[in-house]
């Protein structure tokens, strides 16, 4: 409590201050460089530097256009490590997390790390303001709110989607995209709830029962990779449709901080489930979606195979090549009308992604300089969209646009960059591409800043988020672009979803879910693998009778193994996380 009285004082003062121009990021990084040099950092062969990142989904060295632009910039390598069984507990138990670490969460492992004396203070000898001057002049409440959730009071780093300026909230995650083609076709049919998504679904297929391939079309295709307490899709259904946010071993009210368990009689969460049993009862959910992994859903994708998905990343990112969208096909929003989809607070704090750095990183301030990089709107820019200049830049007004490449790259992420050259911004080298951008995006696979904000290095009032580039919303649409416009009302997906009803969650400031001792944690354990293994099992249910088995099994199961007494400890975590929610949104007014 102390720290956290600490912390709103000093929330208090850092927001007395008006923010100040945007970084001279050329000059700055001029700085850096030559800092970076009295070290010695470019006397040599490249450092490699290990990425231990829980978000990520590749493992081995960086490869194509962000590795050629790291080395460039910083002679380094970046070797990633993804999360995956016991990977956690074996660096643990070695004492060496890595150079560079990113946590999926602020949770008991992150936790366990500050305990243990893992992770490097950013304070030492100055090293933060000294080689990542951005971060230290710009994120002041982020690296403060770190510093509250530690136990040993020191800033280890700072959390994901930072916003420097307040705001009203984030881009919209969820963004129900459908294979808008076809509902044109069907004449745009009435969608109330999710019983009449089935029936859309049920009427796409009659008019395209096969994809590009020949292969059977479904409604939606899924894959188990990122399972968590619960199967990751029909959690993040409950949120994008019922506004109710993923929390430990269930979902948390935007609205009244109320928790929700996951195995609840008639919760959110078995009624998601029911929904995806009902599709693929109906033959409208990809068979595969248990084994596959998220690559070969995206093949599926991107083949015209589904119809649907809550997330643009699995549905208009991949689907809405410039061959599809001047053939007329085209996957974009459309928003049941009883859906209120979450919308995440602008965070002046930072999330619960975190970057750190290893307490035992021979180069930490080679690791604070990368980052400090990827903190600045040009960071952030190009972990988005590619390099500047290659890409896209700034016009002679200041405002963003994409060059004739990066329109290419930002619509298909596919696209082949053989024969392009990215000039390197500290040597000038010339560094000739091969492969796909895709191949080349930065695969720690985090975010420093939100795209929502206003960018700070902009001449023009947009945003970082390319949706509200004053270029791309004056760019020339296809007809199936300008028909989805015309039906919208609105000219992206943002502002279609901003005029429906939806919630948000706000901002959790410096609360951090505390530790879950003992043989509780192993209770938690065996309930989330029972609740995964059953789920997977009630969505392949080939009948009600047998769903509602398998869900009175898988609830009888987790009961024995102390499911009720993790509730009645995520109910209590739930309570302080509505606490910190209330403070913060107290100060920040």
């Amino acid at each position: 409590m102390k720290r956290m009285g600490a912390w709103l004082l000093a929330l208090t003062l850092v927001m007395s201050v008006c923010l100040g121009p945007g970084w001279a990021a050329a000059e700055g990084q001029d700085e850096i460089y030559g800092k970076l040099a009295e070290i010695g950092v470019y006397d040599g062969e490249p450092i490699v530097l290990n990425v231990y990142s829980q978000l990520a989904n590749y493992s081995g060295l960086q490869g194509h256009w962000s590795a050629d632009l790291l080395l460039d910039k910083f002679n380094v390598k970046i070797n990633i490590i993804p999360e995956s069984d016991g990977t956690y507990a074996t660096r643990m138990e070695s004492g060496n997390l890595g150079d560079i670490v990113v946590w999926g969460s602020d949770g008991d492992k992150y936790q366990a790390a500050v305990e243990q004396g893992l992770l490097f203070d950013w304070e030492e000898d100055d090293l933060c303001q000294e080689f990542a001057p951005y971060i230290w002049e710009n994120y002041q409440m982020p690296l403060e709110a770190n510093r509250a959730k530690n136990s040993d009071g020191k800033i280890h780093g700072f959390g994901h989607n930072v916003a420097l300026k307040s705001g009203s909230h984030e881009n919209f995650f969820y963004t129900w995209d459908v294979r808008w083609d076809l509902y044109q076709q069907l004449g745009f049919p009435e969608v109330k709830d999710l019983d009449g998504l089935i029936e859309l679904f049920k009427a796409m297929k009659e008019i395209c029962p096969t994809d590009e391939k020949g292969n059977e079309t479904y409604a939606v295709s899924l894959w188990p990779d990122w399972d968590g307490d619960m199967v990751m899709y029909v959690k993040a259904l409950a949120t994008a449709y019922f506004g109710w946010d993923e929390f430990e071993m269930g979902l948390i009210s935007t609205e009244t901080g109320a928790f929700q368990g996951s195995l609840q009689e008639d919760g959110l969460y078995l009624q998601c489930l029911k929904f995806f049993n009902k599709l693929y009862q109906a033959g409208l959910l990809d068979p595969n979606s248990m084994t596959q992994t998220y690559d070969l859903m995206g093949e599926k994708v991107k083949a015209g195979g589904t119809f649907w998905s809550i997330f643009n990343y699995a549905g208009s990112a991949i689907f809405n090549t410039r061959e599809h969208l001047e053939a007329g096909k085209y996957m974009y929003t459309m928003l049941p009308e009883e859906a209120t989809p979450i919308s995440y607070g602008l965070s002046l704090t930072g999330g619960n992604r975190i970057w750190t750095i290893g307490a035992d990183a021979e180069y930490p301030e080679l690791c604070l300089a990368v980052i400090d990089y990827l903190a600045t709107p040009e960071g952030s820019l190009t972990m988005w969209y590619g390099p500047k200049g290659l890409t896209w830049d700034y016009d002679e007004n200041g405002g963003l646009y994409f060059t004739e490449l990066g329109q290419k790259t930002s619509k298909d992420p596919s696209q082949d960059m053989s024969g392009t050259v990215l000039t390197g911004p500290r040597t000038g080298t010339a560094y000739p591409q091969n492969g796909t951008y895709n191949d080349g995006a930065l695969q720690i696979n985090n975010t420093t800043l939100t795209s929502s904000q206003q960018n700070p290095d902009s001449g023009v009032q947009e945003t970082l988020d390319k949706e509200g580039w004053v270029s791309v919303l004056a760019a020339d649409l296809t007809p199936i672009q300008q028909a989805w416009v015309d039906w919208a009302g609105a000219p992206s997906t943002q502002q279609y979803l901003e005029k429906h009803p939806y919630k948000v969650m706000l901002d959790k400031g410096t609360y951090a879910p505390a530790k879950m001792e003992g043989t509780l944690s192993t209770k938690r354990d065996q309930i989330k693998e029972a609740i995964k293994k059953f789920s997977w099992q009630a969505i392949y249910a080939p009948t009600d009778q047998a769903f509602d088995g398998l869900v009175q099994m898988m609830i009888r199961q987790c009961k024995g193994y102390g499911y009720d007494e993790c509730v009645a400890w995520c109910e209590a975590e739930a309570a302080k996380c509505w606490e910190a929610q209330q403070a913060q949104a107290s100060v920040t007014k």
